[in-house]
């Protein structure tokens, strides 16, 4: 294998497959990265085995070839180069050498053909979904999926393609997260998949930088899914089981209803989690309606035995009763941290019942929390 591409080029394409790499695993070359020519281009994949990511960089192609190196030390050593030409070649005995301005290296290659092979999605259902908003829907879901492997499947997002919708929802038996969106195009026919959180959390890092649409293909057969965009392909495994029916969880009425603003909501929320934190996460939230010219309020309290107290009180148009609910502050925290409209609603029914929060003025996201019981 002999061939030239740039720096900056290089380093970014490790940096999108790299990520990909396994740290530890019983399979050594998982650690690696195949770096292997493809049609004039060079080809990068990484793989855990679980999941795999492929990226193909612009190159100049003297001589066919692949080979494997370890990916963190190729990512680290690419990132420490000048910004010039990086020449690659590998010699009959595995060594890869990498020049660089007056930079060389030479790294121990295992060969291409012990690497798993990168599974290839072709059958199954295919959706396009504009990058901006798969990136926003899954950053409003994915912080909901759990982290305890007790349940597997709620370590994933149930995605749903139907019709010209596409419904992301993640829950932890806490709380519970539901964002629908457009599909450039209607698929032909249902389908829905568990896809790992990590995986989704990877493919919106992936994207942060596209512009164009991202192609999703479902394939349950093989229990696979893929992502692709121009240059760069994720595949990855979907997690078996069934999602609960989380359609029944959300309360259909309340007997309160607060709109605030939702950068003062968070500032508050951020202040009463400082105390929460050493106070079992209690954060104390007390509705009450205006009066005249009086406007409702939204009190928020938190307090800890040991270190003190806080309170903020909030002006808000509040509907309804008055009303008292308790929520764990890291939950109510991680919603308001991923809203970008000027207001929210919360809707309640009581202490005991779950509390609802939605963006106003638009419809297509739903956060369901848990309340916490406390002594008032």
């Amino acid at each position: 294998m002999r061939l030239s591409c740039l720096q900056e080029n290089l380093a970014k394409g490790l940096n999108i497959v790299g990520r990909a790499a396994a740290s530890r695993s019983t399979l050594p070359i998982t650690t690696n990265v195949l770096l292997a020519t493809d049609e004039g281009r060079l080809k990068l994949s990484a793989t855990n085995l679980e999941m795999a990511v492929t990226c193909w960089l612009g190159a100049k192609v003297e001589e066919d070839g692949a080979t494997t190196v370890p990916a963190k030390l190729m990512t680290e050593f690419v990132g420490s180069l000048p910004s010039d030409k990086v020449d690659m070649i590998l010699t009959a005995n595995k060594t890869l050498t990498l020049k660089c301005g007056r930079f060389e290296a030479r790294m121990t290659g295992v060969d291409a053909k012990d690497f798993p092979p990168v599974p290839r999605v072709e059958g199954g259902v295919t959706a396009k979904v504009d990058v901006s908003e798969f990136k926003k829907g899954v950053s409003r879901v994915v912080f909901a999926a759990a982290t305890d492997e007790s349940r597997p499947v709620l370590t994933g997002i149930d995605a749903q393609f139907e019709g010209s919708v596409l419904t992301l929802a993640a829950a932890d038996g806490f709380r519970l997260a539901v964002y629908k969106m457009a599909l450039a195009e209607p698929v032909a026919q249902k389908v829905k998949a568990i896809i790992p959180s990590k995986t989704l959390a990877e493919v919106s890092r992936l994207i942060a930088d596209a512009d164009e649409a991202i192609s999703i293909t479902v394939d349950t057969q093989k229990s696979q899914i893929l992502f692709k965009l121009k240059n760069v392909e994720l595949v990855s495994q979907l997690l078996q089981g069934s999602f609960p029916q989380y359609s029944q969880i959300i309360p259909q009425s309340h007997t309160t209803r607060v709109v605030l603003d939702v950068p003062q909501f968070l500032r508050a929320a951020r202040a009463a989690q400082i105390f929460a934190r050493d106070g079992g996460g209690i954060v104390r939230l007390i509705m009450t309606p205006g009066s005249g010219k009086t406007p409702g309020r939204l009190s928020i309290t938190a307090r800890s035995e040991e270190i003190g107290d806080d309170q903020a009180e909030l002006d808000a148009a509040v509907s309804g009763e008055e009303a008292k609910i308790a929520f764990n502050g890291k939950y109510l925290l991680d919603v308001l941290s991923v809203l970008t409209e000027d207001q929210v609603a919360l809707e309640v029914t009581g202490p005991s019942s779950p509390g609802v929060i939605r963006p106003v003025g638009t419809d297509n996201y739903i956060h369901v929390v848990m309340p916490m019981f406390v002594q008032w």
